[in-house]
């Protein structure tokens, strides 16, 4: 028997919801989930198929000074695209860096605006 069926969301620090979400909303193009109660400190949720994406804006207790270079060697969360050709697009006109994967899928790694590392992946 297997008990965990799936991934629910995956939560991420921000220090600017409104920064963050010109990120993931505008230049990744996801939607919010309005469903998000008052937690008592800003934040999103981000719809992601059957997941979620949390965004906190809370004090980050990790260092976002001197991480990897190339995101695939720090901590990181996954996203899947239909087509990689219109992200790169939308990550070079918001001017967000990024690196390739070197585990030969197309796919590359961009951070966010608070240096959390993202990899997107082509559907092959």
């Amino acid at each position: 028997m297997k008990p965990v069926v799936q991934l629910h969301h995956v939560s991420v620090l921000v220090s600017d919801t409104e920064r963050a979400l010109d990120f993931y909303r505008g230049v990744l193009g996801l939607e919010t989930d309005d469903r998000r109660p008052d937690l008592g400190y800003p934040g999103a949720w981000l719809q992601l198929g059957e997941a979620q994406i949390h965004l906190l804006e809370l004090p980050n207790p990790d260092p976002v000074e001197g991480r990897p270079a190339h995101g695939g060697r720090d901590r990181h969360f996954a996203l899947t695209v239909a087509q990689m050709e219109p992200v790169l697009q939308a990550l070079q006109a918001a001017g967000i860096a990024h690196t390739l994967s070197r585990s030969g899928r197309r796919a590359l790694f961009c951070r966010d605006p608070d240096g959390n590392a993202v990899e997107i992946i082509e559907r092959g």
